[in-house]
């Protein structure tokens, strides 16, 4: 056995006196959602340059490498690839935003005739983070967009209101655990039933929030039919 540990004793101590060191510049800072962390953190994003080193000398070129976002807290590094991850704050944002669509979208399918539905939906909005959203602000805001559209309040989806839906939640769904984006859903239907049972209008507004949230069509039919359940 001695002679491995001279062969292992050798090999550490060639490590000692050969080695690479990377330099590290910084390009570029912000604030991000740290997966090490857990929250929201600022950093720096850096990139590198390797050389050997003798003795911890460096002294021989071996390329760049990175670049990388180092956590300012935690001090770990990770692939530019984090960045593309929402901050917690900016998640909130687009929730919110979200849901206001959604809420939007379901009472232009409906129509805004229902004191229930708008309050069913004025609720959510305020929820969401809008808390001085009410029911008469909805009501104005679904008329005026279908003045603007030339949409009929209570008509089918449109094309301009389907591309509202998926610029509110394209950007969102892949961020969204399965179970937020079908609790979404399922506060949308609520909306709809809350002046009775779906219109067709509303069950294509409804089909539409759930593609854009990337909800399969059966998942979508089997959470429209749990709506109507009372809990």
């Amino acid at each position: 056995m001695l002679p491995v540990r001279g062969r292992d004793d050798r090999a550490a101590k060639a490590v000692r006196i050969l080695g690479t060191r990377t330099a590290w510049t910084p390009v570029g800072d912000g604030e991000f959602y740290c997966p090490g962390c857990g929250g929201d953190r600022n950093y720096q994003r850096l990139t590198g340059r390797r050389r050997f080193t003798l003795l911890g000398v460096p002294v021989l070129p071996r390329g760049a490498t990175g670049p990388v976002v180092e956590c300012a807290a935690c001090r770990h590094h990770f692939g530019t690839d984090v960045l593309d991850h929402p901050t917690t704050r900016r998640f909130s944002a687009m929730l919110r935003d979200a849901v206001h669509t959604v809420a939007l979208a379901v009472l232009a399918a409906g129509g805004t005739g229902s004191r229930t539905a708008l309050e069913t939906a004025a609720g959510a909005v305020r929820a969401a983070g809008f808390e001085d959203c009410t029911e008469d602000q909805l009501a104005a805001l679904v008329e005026a967009l279908a003045a603007d559209t030339g949409r009929v309040l209570g008509g089918p989806c449109g094309a301009s209101l389907a591309i509202e839906l998926h610029e509110a939640l394209d950007p969102l769904a892949p961020h969204f655990a399965p179970t937020g984006r079908e609790s979404l859903l399922l506060q949308a239907a609520r909306i709809a039933l809350a002046d009775g049972p779906y219109t067709p209008a509303e069950r294509d507004a409804l089909a539409t929030i759930g593609a854009a949230l990337t909800i399969c069509t059966d998942d979508v039919t089997r959470l429209l039919a749990a709506a109507r359940t009372p809990s």
